[in-house]
């Protein structure tokens, strides 16, 4: 069994056996028949990733690497909050009819702000910490910018990132780790994604500054399970588990605004059926 799916599996009991259900309480999101989606929810949940030992995809059923990547790229290399620069369809619930999803994600990545060292937008801040300031304990980003909120489509859900280097005894290079802040997560449409998406991006910002990968630590404020997807995850963790597989990273790029979605892969990925039909509340 793969640390991903052990993770993903504990996560899961944890909230069907030991969360607070939000049924008859007033919530914003309803299914597409205008019903209100509840859901079992925990609060405060910490998951831990190792990139130096695993990949942290699931093998319990396919994650979609390049399209997970694609849009992290979408956001964090291309700055962009509009739908026809991205290859998937899954902003667009969100999107007006030009496009555009708002102020948000990829707008707010890309706002410039004045440093010591000049302008940068905040991308470009956390490369440049990362190469002459690797051991700065301010190393961040924050997309969750309130006099921005009433302008978004939607408000972030992961808002914020925060990374820390540190050396270890025996190791020539500098170890790469971060901290992912997701105020609200529908675990089972896109706890993996989220995960895969962000291990990514650690992976290639320690290429591009020349460190290894270290921990990808992801806090959920609201991790929950929509009460519609709760036969579906019950079927999902009591399925087999396969060992990790192996992830590739394109080597000779050392720019991150050279990576693109081909650059990423997994080799030897066993993985169980994708599942259909899931129900996504809006």
């Amino acid at each position: 069994m793969s640390q991903a799916d052990k993770i993903f599996i504990e996560m899961c009991k944890d909230i069907l056996e030991n969360g607070t259900s939000t049924e008859g309480e007033k919530v914003r999101p309803k299914w597409p028949d205008g019903t209100f989606a509840y859901t079992i929810k925990k609060f405060g949940v910490v998951n831990r990733y190792d990139l130096s030992k695993e990949f942290p995809i699931l093998t319990l059923r396919p994650t979609a690497l390049k399209s997970a990547t694609d849009e992290m790229l979408w956001i964090w290399q291309q700055k962009s909050n509009n739908i026809h620069d991205l290859h998937s369809h899954i902003w667009d619930e969100w999107a007006d009819e030009d496009g555009s999803i708002g102020k948000a994600y990829g707008y707010q990545m890309g706002v410039k702000h004045q440093y010591r060292e000049g302008m940068m937008d905040q991308v470009d801040r956390v490369i440049y910490d990362l190469k002459h300031n690797p051991y700065s304990r301010r190393i961040m980003t924050n997309i969750y910018v309130h006099q921005d909120l009433h302008e978004m489509n939607l408000y972030p859900c992961a808002y914020s990132m925060t990374f820390n280097v540190t050396k270890e005894s025996g190791c020539r290079k500098l170890k790469l780790n971060a901290i992912l802040n997701q105020r609200s997560q529908d675990v089972l449409t896109a706890n993996n994604w989220n995960v895969v998406q962000y291990a990514v991006l650690v992976h290639m910002l320690a290429q591009v500054c020349d460190m290894v990968p270290g921990e990808l630590v992801h806090v959920i404020a609201d991790a929950h399970i929509y009460d519609r997807h709760i036969p579906m995850i019950r079927e999902l963790i009591s399925r087999p588990s396969y060992p990790a597989p192996a992830f590739w990273l394109n080597p000779e790029i050392r720019d991150f605004y050279q990576f693109t979605r081909d650059d990423v892969r997994v080799e030897n990925y066993v993985k169980g059926p994708q599942m259909t039909d899931i129900p996504v509340a809006v």
